[in-house]
């Protein structure tokens, strides 16, 4: 019976798979370009204030409002914060906040879409039917509903994002999980006495990897872009914390006094990090697309 386990397990197979889907993911220069593009900003928010430090906790009026110059390269802030390592110390929460969040909401939605596709019948309508209602409410909304209610910090962020972005990966993960059931592979570990959960965990889970990575690359794309959303609304982390939303509702007043600054730099941040996860989730799916393999 070992013999007939071993032979219909798959093995060798999707070890080559990965391997062919990872050169074809060096291939796609814009999702390389996205992974560098990620690689740089995260070097540049936890590595840079080790070698570019700045006070970001005190006030000094004496440099409020300075223009680009050789003792602050993108000038200062309307407290005098130097604006270079704002952009550093912000794009420490918007990152931490984004990357933490679509890594939970993630394991949530694979956790619940993989029980319910495997289980099905009436468990399966039933947590769908969870999700159909969740996705209907507009995350922004209860997020707006959240901050307005509590005074979030980081990691309230985390856990509000990780609680409202969990429904779409589920969906993905289900379909999936709906393919891989019936896999001779898993209906022989059922007939030898296996347990439905060593099958999510042994063969379902493992087998969905490549749904699960591209998901979760969008989902922190999705994430920044909301902490984004609710900190330019004035209602994300308070002072002395800040992140890229903040900075751009900080900056928004100087808007026609010709302090780019305080604008531009932040903007440019969340748009190239978000366009940067969506080219890598764009490529981590063409890459692992078995229909396009040759």
């Amino acid at each position: 019976m070992s013999a007939v386990l071993q032979s219909t397990t798959p093995t060798a197979e999707p070890v080559a798979n990965y391997r062919l889907s990872l050169r074809r993911f060096t291939r796609n220069k814009l999702a390389v370009a996205g992974l560098v593009v990620v690689v740089v900003f995260l070097l540049f928010c936890f590595v840079g204030p080790l070698l570019y430090s700045t006070d970001q906790t005190h006030t000094d009026l004496h440099q409020v409002n300075l223009g680009p110059s050789g003792a602050h390269w993108l000038g200062t802030d309307a407290v005098g914060h130097d604006e270079v390592g704002r952009l550093m110390f912000g794009g420490q929460v918007s990152l931490l906040v984004g990357l933490a969040a679509g890594v939970l909401a993630t394991v949530i939605g694979t956790l619940w879409g993989a029980t319910a596709g495997y289980v099905g019948g009436w468990a399966d309508a039933v947590m769908m039917r969870v999700v159909d209602a969740g996705i209907a409410i507009p995350a922004l909304f209860i997020l707006l509903v959240v901050s307005a209610i509590t005074t979030p910090d980081t990691l309230g962020l985390i856990l509000v994002l990780g609680l409202v972005s969990w429904l779409v990966p589920s969906r993905l993960v289900r379909a999936e999980t709906l393919t891989l059931k019936s896999r001779d592979y898993v209906l022989t570990l059922r007939a030898t006495g296996g347990t439905h959960g060593r099958a999510i965990a042994r063969h379902i889970l493992p087998n969905s990897v490549s749904t699960i990575v591209v998901a979760a690359t969008f989902q922190v794309a999705d994430a920044i872009l909301l902490v984004a959303y609710v900190s330019y609304l004035g209602l994300g982390v308070q002072p002395p914390k800040t992140d890229w939303g903040g900075m751009l509702s900080a900056g928004l007043t100087a808007a026609y006094s010709g302090r780019w600054w305080l604008i531009v730099p932040p903007g440019l941040a969340i748009i190239l990090v978000v366009c940067a996860f969506n080219a890598i989730g764009d490529g981590l799916r063409d890459a692992f697309d078995v229909r396009g393999r040759g």
